[in-house]
């Protein structure tokens, strides 16, 4: 079997992961405020920017299935100049028509990306180091999201919709060629390392259900209530607890504002929480416990921001912050950690299918129990939640090690 250095991997993967994301994550910062310039209805905002996820729903297992049976970069190369398609489409601006085909493109490009990608990050690392490679990936999705968010708004206001579009979709065929020329196959290979890092590795081990099913668990109640409550209601709680203009001294805030930069700031906490995470459950040798103490930092987050103070709000936003990078991460590294390599396919299918149905339910769930019990209760039953897993990791860490600490 052909051994791999997991830095040949890391750095073509991540590049074309975070450069697919540009056009997608601008769409959805543009297209509320210039449906007009793109020719569609105000009403039809929400079919095209939940388009994807549907198709992601049907698509993921599939596409993991294939990702074992095939060479893994079969997949993951084509859905990058998939997406690239899609974006380029996104500047043609024909209408509601073609924008719809070009957001189910990407629905079948991003299902293609992610599982493939994570999969292929599982090739190319080990127990010992899994938590940094599979946190550095994460760290590439997190920074990928907030930039083009960011330059999707920034590149409208300056150039306008079409050329704003049009450049993202460059920035992906650059990261499409990359991947084509430089990302090494990893099916079939093994990571490089001493033959003391060998000893008693297992390419064949059975998978360890009970864990998989708490981890999912853990992926999927993080996109619960995370992706699906709290970014869906955020910007609402603000405004009823503090109102539609924050005045500090002077100076007069808009709630969208604070909403848009709390949230940013949100991604960034995560984008470093990932790789954070997975690099000390790698050093102490325990995936369940760093899982935990990000469950902990979590559960807080939600009790402080029901509370609904400025100071309760602003200091729990970035604490369920980084209980959200580090469950993304730390639930692929155990998944890649409990599962034969032949299989991390399906299985990290099965794991991001969870996680898009969480997140696709997570807002209308929200919305249909915030007249009835308020968005402070919603945050405590999140917390709730997070406490439930919080209870299932400490279950998990004091009966199970990844391996003895570095």
């Amino acid at each position: 079997m052909e051994t791999i250095d997991s830095r040949r991997v890391l750095l073509p993967v991540s590049v074309a992961t975070g450069l697919s994301l540009l056009g997608d994550t601008a769409m959805y910062t543009v297209l509320p405020t210039h449906y007009a310039e793109v020719g569609v209805a105000l009403g039809t905002i929400g079919i095209l920017l939940s388009a994807n996820r549907f198709v992601r729903l049907l698509l993921n297992a599939p596409i993991g299935l294939l990702t074992d049976r095939w060479p893994r970069r079969r997949i993951f190369v084509p859905s990058t100049f998939l997406g690239v398609l899609s974006t380029a489409i996104y500047a043609i601006v024909p209408g509601f028509g073609l924008l719809l085909a070009g957001r189910l493109l990407w629905g079948i490009a991003w299902a293609g990306i992610w599982v493939s990608g994570n999969a292929i990050v599982l090739d190319a690392t080990m127990t010992e180091d899994r938590g940094r490679g599979v946190g550095i990936y994460q760290f590439s999705f997190f920074l990928g999201a907030a930039s083009g968010s960011i330059l999707g708004g920034i590149l409208t206001d300056w150039l306008g919709y079409r050329l704003a579009m049009g450049l993202a979709a460059s920035l992906s065929l650059l990261g499409a060629f990359v991947a084509l020329l430089i990302l090494p196959e990893t099916k079939n290979t093994r990571p490089s390392m001493s033959n003391s890092e060998m000893i008693g590795i297992n390419t064949n081990k059975q998978t360890n259900w009970p864990q998989l099913t708490s981890a999912t668990s853990v992926y999927g109640i993080n996109r619960l209530v995370v992706a699906g409550v709290l970014v869906a209601t955020f910007g609402l709680f603000l405004n009823q607890q503090l109102g539609d203009i924050i005045t500090i001294g002077m100076i007069s805030i808009g709630v969208a504002t604070i909403t848009g930069v709390g949230l940013g700031t949100s991604t960034l906490i995560a984008m470093v929480a990932a790789p954070s995470a997975g690099a000390i459950s790698d050093k102490i040798g325990s995936r369940w416990a760093v899982t935990g103490s990000g469950l902990l930092s979590g559960t807080a987050g939600f009790i402080l921001l029901s509370i609904g103070y400025p100071f309760t709000i602003f200091l729990g936003l970035p604490m369920i912050s980084v209980a959200s990078g580090s469950n993304q991460s730390l639930s692929t590294a155990l998944f890649g950690d409990l599962s034969p390599p032949k299989v991390h396919g399906r299985r990290l299918g099965i794991l991001y299918t969870v996680g898009d149905l969480a997140s696709a339910i997570g807002p209308p769930l929200a919305y249909a129990l915030m007249p009835i019990i308020g968005l402070a209760v919603l945050y405590q039953m999140s917390a709730v939640l997070f406490g439930m897993m919080l209870v299932l990791a400490l279950w998990w860490g004091t009966r199970t090690r990844t391996r003895p600490p570095n």
